[in-house]
């Protein structure tokens, strides 16, 4: 009997090494943004993924040259997307092509077109905000 409330407790707490070891795995936001900045950009909607933990959005930007680069932004889970409105169908849904302006901290690696992303300003003006932390 005490064998076995031995090989479980060993079991629990080898289960429970393993969560927290996941947890640590999972990066942190400050590590790969600049939390304290800002950075806007307009461009034309390209395309959401749509997965969890964090959704990605690009939209393509056309630069002064008449170039154009591509953005990445990272977004919410896909509950948080759900919640906000965004997807194929909903009040907040964006097709390829629609101009917006996104506001997004901007990743630590500079010279970089990534950020995460902080808000979507539409062409009617209403504003979508990520809840960042």
């Amino acid at each position: 009997m005490i064998r076995q409330t031995v090989r479980y407790g060993v079991i629990v707490l080898a289960g429970g090494l393993l969560a927290a070891g996941s947890l640590q795995a999972h990066h942190s936001l400050a590590a790969t943004y600049a939390m304290g900045d800002e950075g806007q950009v307009s461009g034309a909607f390209k395309e959401f993924r749509i997965v969890n933990p964090h959704s990605s959005m690009k939209m393509d930007v056309t630069n002064d040259d008449g170039s154009v680069t591509e953005w990445t932004f990272t977004g919410g889970s896909v509950s948080t997307l759900a919640r906000l409105g965004l997807g194929r169908t909903g009040e907040n849904a964006l097709r390829r092509g629609d101009p917006i302006t996104v506001t997004y901290m901007p990743a630590l690696v500079e010279n970089r077109p990534l950020g995460l992303l902080k808000t979507i300003i539409y062409e009617d003006g209403r504003v979508l905000e990520f809840r960042v932390d």
